[in-house]
């Protein structure tokens, strides 16, 4: 016979499932410093693939992985991928593909760009940020690990602080750590997007550079706390 469920038993299987799940995810960071390796991500969500934010990312990430022979970086372009908003049932769609390599107990930070829309954050964005939800649950995987913005905007004044002050507002929520940039990028990455370029925008590009090396610097500095 079936033991009756009571709420005792109920409440205690819940809790050693949800030790569980912890302790797996504790061995999987446990792997990951062994490793030595330490990934970070940089995430361009601008509906135009391959252009200007993609681009402004990567030299951020360029950045990156100079600062260090372990660092590695990955960009993530969302350039003409379906990813729906957030739902209590996900969709089938590209972001099934994303999300496994957010949960990589290696990743040690972000770098989540932008393009300036009405001085605002992409839709896309948006939706990316609010489709991390299972990054919080049962564990917050990104807590405490650095996030860095860049955003490209068609003036030199076009919104691009705005759009990084929500990027790591909304990634405050996963209990990331944002963080600006050497000098002149005190805030983050922000670049002119001219004729569809920002190769010619020696100054924007320094400060997703800059970005990027802080990123990495603060990465770095959680790895190694008694340096």
């Amino acid at each position: 016979m079936n033991e009756a469920i009571t709420r005792r038993n109920f409440v205690g299987a819940t809790a050693v499932l949800a030790g569980s799940l912890v302790s797996t995810a504790a061995g999987a960071d446990a792997d990951a410093a062994k490793s030595g390796k330490l990934k970070i991500i940089g995430i361009s969500c601008s509906p135009r693939k391959g252009m200007t934010t993609a681009a402004a990312v990567q030299a951020a990430l360029d950045a990156a992985k100079g600062v260090d022979p372990r660092i590695e970086v990955e960009l993530i372009d969302l350039g003409g991928l379906a990813i729906a908003g957030y739902s209590p049932t996900p969709p089938e769609d590209d972001f099934k593909a994303i999300l496994p390599k957010l949960q990589d107990p290696a990743v040690a930070g972000l770098i989540v760009g932008s393009p300036s829309y009405y001085r605002g954050f992409s839709s896309l964005c948006k939706a990316f940020i609010e489709r991390c939800a299972p990054l919080r649950e049962p564990k917050m995987l990104l807590d405490g690990k650095p996030v860095g913005a860049v955003a490209t905007g068609g003036f030199r004044n076009g919104g691009q602080e705005m759009v990084i002050d929500q990027i790591h507002t909304a990634m405050m929520c996963f209990g990331m750590v944002p963080v600006g940039g050497r000098p002149p990028a005190f805030l983050g990455g922000t670049l002119l997007s001219a004729n569809n370029r920002v190769d010619e925008d020696e100054l924007g590009l320094s400060t997703a550079r800059n970005t990027g090396l802080r990123v990495a610097d603060f990465a770095l500095k959680l790895a190694n706390p008694a340096s």
